[in-house]
């Protein structure tokens, strides 16, 4: 059973950055996303990574980027130049690579992903 563990959340002032992780055992075999959820919104697509692709919300174009490290099975979430909007529970999520062919291939969306981690906060504030 994958279970995927957020780390690296926090409070960060206007402009600042910070990096996510997410990590799990064999999670080199998943396709993996990032999701957020802001206070009163619904959640919402931030950004995935497959083998092949990436792609990015336009809100966090040009300032978040994901990546992965094969030997530590984690995908990180690099965001920099952070806004008060960015201020969310973000969460990461994953499917197993192979049957679904158009995971990625814009924002992501919910249902290309089965499974989830328990989210962790990011508090952008001054």
């Amino acid at each position: 059973q994958l279970q995927l563990v957020e780390s690296g959340g926090g409070l960060v002032q206007p402009g600042g950055s910070l990096r996510l992780s997410c990590a799990a055992s064999d999670l080199n075999f998943y396709n993996v996303a990032w999701f957020r959820r802001a206070p009163g919104k619904v959640r919402e697509g931030v950004s995935c990574i497959t083998v092949s692709r990436r792609n990015y919300a336009d809100s966090v174009k040009g300032r978040f980027t994901i990546s992965r490290d094969n030997v530590k099975n984690t995908v990180s979430l690099q965001m920099n130049n952070l806004k008060s909007e960015d201020t969310a529970v973000y969460y990461c999520a994953a499917v197993a690579r192979g049957p679904d062919t158009a995971v990625c291939m814009g924002v992501p969306t919910e249902e290309h992903y089965q499974k989830w981690g328990q989210g962790i906060q990011v508090t952008v504030s001054s």
